[in-house]
């Protein structure tokens, strides 16, 4: 029976995972809320895909506040105080070992992001990481954002390999998911925001990158797929053909 592949990359997707740029989007959206004397629940503010839903999170304000609402100022204040969020921002806990011990055991890094590539190469720059990842795709670059799978299809094109080649690092369900139906193998450790619960999907789950090392995560991967490979076929039978002799396919 075949064992399972030796993963030669790892693939990241950018916000809430490399950098909790999750919390900081929606403390800024609750901070333009409380100008207006308004409370905003995180429980229905995130989406369950990737992409920008800023006109729609503006719509929802805009409503809130009613007729005297000015877009413009809203805006220009909403962002000047993400931007001072962001420029505090650091990489989530563990993720930068990571990274280096990827480069020391030969794998390649490269990230998976729904936003598009100006917001996660100039957040990643500010933390000189970005030269570490040797191939990047972005949701500016695909039809569909994840769940859809496109995202990281571009990515596994740009590496090269199969998707059973490398394993995906989400922080989400739909990333989770995403990554799921690309094919490849995914260790979640959700963001601050996502609900632990969710992630019956993922091959492994982690609290945080710093819980284990790299190899660490990557040897319980492996295990993990050792066993759902046994439980499909207990006998290490070859392949999925198990007819007896001279008993024929349908069609």
């Amino acid at each position: 029976m075949n064992g399972p592949v030796r993963k030669q990359a790892i693939v990241f997707d950018f916000d809430g995972l490399l950098m909790d740029t999750e919390t900081t989007m929606f403390e800024c959206w609750k901070y333009e809320w409380r100008q207006h004397g308004l409370e905003l629940d995180p429980a229905t503010f995130f989406a369950d895909h990737g992409g920008d839903i800023t006109d729609e999170r503006y719509r929802q304000l805009a409503a809130a506040v009613g007729s005297g609402f000015d877009y413009q100022t809203s805006h220009a204040r909403r962002t000047a105080y993400r931007e001072e969020l962001n420029r505090q921002l650091g990489l989530r806990e563990g993720v930068e070992a990571w990274v280096t011990q990827a480069r020391d055991a030969g794998m390649r890094c490269a990230v998976a992001s729904s936003s598009p590539e100006q917001w996660v190469t100039g957040l990643l720059g500010r933390t000189g990481l970005l030269d570490a990842f040797t191939a990047m795709a972005f949701g500016n670059e695909v039809p569909a954002h994840k769940p859809a799978p496109d995202v990281y299809q571009l990515a596994l094109s740009r590496l090269g390999l199969a998707p059973t080649q490398a394993v995906a690092v989400e922080d989400t369900p739909h990333g989770v998911a995403a990554a799921k139906a690309a094919g490849m193998a995914t260790i979640a450790i959700p963001n601050p925001f996502a609900d632990a619960s969710r992630f019956a999907a993922a091959d492994l789950l982690l609290r945080s990158a710093a819980d284990l090392t790299l190899k660490a995560a990557l040897d319980r991967l492996l295990g993990e797929e050792r066993c759902r490979r046994e439980e499909r076929n207990p006998m290490g039978l070859p392949g999925n053909d198990h007819r007896e002799p001279g008993e024929q396919s349908p069609g």
